[in-house]
């Protein structure tokens, strides 16, 4: 399973290099108090700035968190049952909610992103700072996460299959 093994490391490699994002995101943020209230100087860039990092930080992972299963869950109904039950329940809810949620996510994310690049789109503040990159993360981020969804549907049918590990 080529495709399986290339969506993971993809999103592994993607987590483990934007999950720096944190670290430029504190510093900043640390800058921003320091020029604030100890010398009095804010910039006029700084929370924006930060609010984009946070923004590419949070959606750019996402493959990410699906891959090692930290999103949230709701295991109510599926506590109980077996792994291939529970198999089943995970492929059927992938097909119902997740797919059609992310393939829309995806159309109006690549909408969102070609209108703000077609105009180079500017934020409305006094910086005036660029908003089309950043505009541009959540079309790569749902590309990401569908590419993962379809990596753990597979995962799990070959579970079903006769797979050796649980899902």
């Amino acid at each position: 399973m080529k495709i399986v093994k290339f969506i993971d490391v993809l999103n592994e490699w993607v987590g483990r290099i934007f999950s720096w994002g944190i670290i430029v995101l504190t510093l900043l943020a640390v800058l921003e108090v320091i020029r604030r209230y100890i010398f009095n100087a804010p910039s006029i860039w700084g929370f924006e700035v930060t609010t984009q990092i946070f923004g590419l930080y949070f959606m750019i992972i996402a493959g990410y968190g699906l891959l090692y299963g930290s999103h949230v869950s709701i295991d109510v109904f599926t506590y109980y049952i077996s792994d291939k039950k529970k198999a089943i329940v995970d492929i059927i809810a992938y097909f119902i909610f997740f797919f059609p949620f992310t393939l829309i996510c995806l159309w109006e994310g690549y909408l969102f992103a070609a209108k703000a690049w077609a105009i180079k789109e500017t934020s409305m503040s006094v910086w005036g700072g660029p908003v089309f990159p950043i505009k541009t993360v959540i079309f790569v981020s749902f590309i990401l996460l569908f590419l993962q969804g379809v990596s753990q549907v597979i995962k799990k049918i070959a579970f079903l299959r006769g797979g050796k590990t649980s899902c």
